[in-house]
């Protein structure tokens, strides 16, 4: 039981580092206008998503932060002695709790919501 809560407040600081970094959360105009108007959502494995159909320039933008997310949940999995998927779910957790009123996750079973 120890293992599990060392490895959850380990995973929830990288987490909380990685919410912060502006290279690997949204950030971008693009991105944010997206997200505003319900073209780009939060997918709960962690990931960004195109809700429904997206210009090029968004899906490459989508594209370029998932590779970046990727990243930084394959360096806590690494740093933690986890897999990516769990570090993955709980990003998504933490993202879509964060999301503000009208923006869309996508759920566990793969539908889109609006928050």
């Amino acid at each position: 039981m120890t293992a599990l809560r060392t490895l959850l407040i380990s995973v929830s600081l990288a987490l909380a580092a990685f919410a912060f970094a502006p290279t690997a959360s949204a950030g971008d105009p693009v991105i944010d206008a997206a997200i505003s108007s319900g073209t780009v959502g939060e997918r709960i494995d962690g990931y960004l998503g195109v809700v429904g159909t997206a210009d090029a320039t968004t899906v490459r933008k989508v594209q370029d932060i998932n590779n970046r997310r990727r990243g930084v949940y394959e360096q806590t999995a690494r740093d933690n002695n986890t897999t990516v998927q769990i570090v993955a779910q709980l990003a998504g957790e933490k993202l879509i709790a964060k999301l503000e009123p009208g923006q869309f996750y996508m759920d566990d079973s793969g539908v889109w919501q609006s928050k």
